[in-house]
């Protein structure tokens, strides 16, 4: 979304109010399945610096860490940050900012390391010769219980 400088200089703000889809690729990418449209809303201010503030709404699918189900996760993300770095970085001599790449990097810093289905619950966690051990478990290697005695 390209939000152009110049109006700045007539106004004190510029509204945002609108809705993104993000290309398939990009979502594989992230690790995300699916992602319906994303409502983005807010302004972007200049005021000796250029401050960004958005709300960011949408759900992402993501795989369950257990079963790989698709699981939905709905996000809403508050952005309240100084851009001047960012708009010094760009390669465009124009006056105009994408605030695409922000938006996008916000919404992959919110995907989180473990997403567990509701139906994950009533997976089989042991069989014949198997036991799924998770982290919160502490199980000693039995088989080398007889060699503490020898200290």
């Amino acid at each position: 979304m390209e939000l152009d400088l110049n109006i700045l200089n007539t106004k004190s703000k510029i509204d945002i109010d609108d809705k993104f889809y993000f290309p398939k690729e990009d979502l594989k990418k992230a690790g995300i399945l699916d992602m319906q449209e994303v409502t983005v809303k807010g302004t972007l201010k200049y005021n000796e610096e250029y401050q960004l503030n958005l709300t960011i709404k949408g759900e992402m699918i993501l795989p369950c860490s257990l079963t790989l189900e698709p699981v939905n996760y709905p996000f809403n993300i508050e952005i309240d940050e100084n851009i001047d770095e960012f708009i010094e970085n760009s390669k465009k001599t124009q006056k105009t900012i994408d605030i695409l790449p922000i938006i996008w990097e916000n919404i992959l810093m919110e995907i989180p390391m473990k997403v567990v289905s509701p139906n994950a619950k009533n997976m089989q966690t042991k069989g014949d010769g198997w036991e799924l051990i998770t982290d919160s478990e502490e199980k000693g290697n039995h088989s080398l219980a007889k060699l503490k005695d020898l200290l």
